[in-house]
């Protein structure tokens, strides 16, 4: 296969300070087990986050879809630590339009409201927009993760709508999911706010 012929979403790793973004891979199971029971994550009603039981399967879906060409999926590295501390994604890829959705995303709680997630966000915008060249970039969340939607607000991304109904609550009551997008002119500013966020926070 030649350069020209190889899939354009490739397995990479993004440095940032706070953490490393590595290729998922099995061998993270067991920090990852420990990481998601520290906050009991998956307890979270509007989230959908793996058990320590369940999370075996949950890199086993996350490893297929990155096979079929709609998912690569990464594991956090805390850097100081150099631990698992979560994971997040490219998903929803459409490698026709150059376009992809940041999401399935968690961090053990302990470093939850650190830099942790502003610098993942950074990592793997500044690769969308600067590596792969992507028209846009989606970010979803449930409409009552209040939590989320600050974060992703924070960020500078704007709401493109809510989707009504749009899928199941693992309890199965219908979820509205609320759509937030970033596009290339934007990633500039965007960058810039990160950056001094990250900055403020080192301080």
């Amino acid at each position: 296969m030649t350069n020209t012929e190889l899939p354009w979403l490739q397995p990479v790793v993004l440095s940032g300070t706070a953490v490393r973004l590595v290729p998922l891979s099995m061998d993270h199971l067991a920090p990852l087990q420990t990481a998601v029971a520290d906050g009991e994550l998956w307890k979270l009603w509007y989230t959908n986050v793996a058990t320590v039981g369940g999370m075996a399967g949950e890199i086993e879906r996350r490893l297929k879809l990155q096979d079929a060409g709609a998912m690569l999926p990464f594991t956090v590295i805390e850097t100081a630590t150099n631990e698992p501390v979560g994971m997040t994604t490219y998903m929803n890829v459409d490698s026709v339009a150059k376009r992809v959705e940041i999401g399935s995303t968690w961090y053990r709680k302990r470093v939850q409201r650190t830099a942790i997630n502003s610098t993942c966000k950074l990592l793997l915008l500044e690769h969308a927009f600067e590596a792969l060249g992507v028209i846009a970039v989606e970010i979803r969340t449930a409409f009552f993760n209040a939590q989320s939607r600050r974060a992703i607000e924070a960020l500078g991304a704007k709401l493109d709508g809510i989707l009504r109904n749009h899928m199941l609550y693992r309890d199965g009551t219908p979820r509205d999911t609320c759509v937030y997008s970033i596009l290339p002119n934007e990633w500039p500013a965007v960058k810039a706010h990160l950056l001094w966020r990250l900055e403020r926070h080192a301080a």
